[in-house]
């Protein structure tokens, strides 16, 4: 098939489109390289098949020429991560909200079925665990920026879900809990890369807030397995479903872990959220998916425990 990824040259996108390539697909690809970086695409850029543009999903001529060209859309193109979003919440705002609203009034136009990404962060600060499709969410005040990102992700949800019902469009959601793994970076304030980096440079491993707050890492090749089965099933448009793994660890283990399996000399040190991201900055002491939706629709079971992400990511920087 012909496929568009938007924001197809980041972390998640980037294998995505290797994925693709590989069972011979044609794919396009559309990112502005805020945060994405052409060195990930570098594998694979060479493949007659593959091809990219380097614009915005906010340029609608652009985007539509690309989506008429297209059968399907992986739309992964959004502000990502809390440093991005802290530092930049207004295009923040508008790449997450309008760009959306572009990609589904284009893939509406020319029929094309889509998958959109979404994020853990639509469940805001609620404790009824595991977070459940279905579940109630509670949002924090409109003064702090991240509960703005978690916002505007749901109300990519809400577009999408309003094109399927009113429009027929066949589209699936997709919320992902933390997916790492190779090429992901931590500048924007992805914890793992973070201390990956910093224990095989034995630098100090910085911790934000506590350290007992805990997390659910899924690698970048399950949370793709998904993504492809989740189009492949006609059942599933039309649905949100939950990609991760319940597999948790505090981020303090997390610290102590990477440190052990990296030999690494660094120490491990705790920053006050607000000296990190902002004043009045909240996060969550407990995050983790239940799985049991995509389980009944596609079979999901994550394949790559923590343990094995841990040592995928260090000889990935190693090297």
């Amino acid at each position: 098939m012909r496929i568009l990824i938007t924001g197809g040259a980041g972390f998640i996108g980037s294998h995505l489109a290797e994925r693709l390539l590989n069972e011979g697909h044609q794919v396009h690809i559309i990112d502005n390289l805020s945060t994405g970086k052409l060195e990930n695409i570098e594998t694979f850029k060479d493949n007659p098949r593959f091809s990219y543009t380097i614009g915005s999903i906010l340029n609608r001529e652009v985007l539509e020429k690309l989506i008429s060209q297209s059968e399907q859309i992986y739309h992964l193109a959004a502000a990502v991560g809390v440093k991005y979003i802290i530092e930049n919440p207004l295009i923040s705002l508008k790449t997450n909200i309008a760009g959306t609203d572009n990609v589904l009034e284009l893939a509406n136009k020319y029929k094309c079925k889509v998958l959109i990404t979404s994020t853990s962060e639509v469940y805001g600060k609620s404790e009824q665990l595991p977070f459940n499709e279905s579940a109630d969410r509670l949002m924090g005040p409109t003064q702090i920026s991240r509960w703005g990102y978690a916002t505007s992700k749901a109300v990519d949800e809400f577009y999408a879900l309003a094109f399927f019902r009113e429009k027929k469009l066949p589209v699936v959601i997709a919320r992902c809990f933390n997916t790492v793994g190779p090429r992901q970076t931590g500048q924007y304030g992805m914890v793992l890369p973070k201390f990956v980096k910093a224990a095989l440079l034995d630098q100090p491993i910085i911790i934000y807030g506590s350290g007992k707050q805990t997390r659910c890492f899924a690698d970048v090749t399950d949370v793709v397995d998904a993504f492809l089965a989740l189009m492949a099933e006609k059942k599933c448009e039309g649905e949100i479903f939950n990609v991760g793994t319940t597999e948790a660890i505090s981020i303090e283990d997390l610290a102590k872990m990477v440190r052990e399996k990296c030999g690494s000399k660094s120490k491990i040190e705790y920053m006050a959220y607000e000296d990190a991201f902002e004043e009045g900055f909240e996060d969550m002491m407990h995050r983790m998916p239940d799985l049991g939706k995509i389980k009944e629709y596609i079979g999901y079971e994550p394949k790559i425990n923590l343990d094995q992400i841990i040592q995928r990511m260090i000889e990935y920087y190693e090297n």
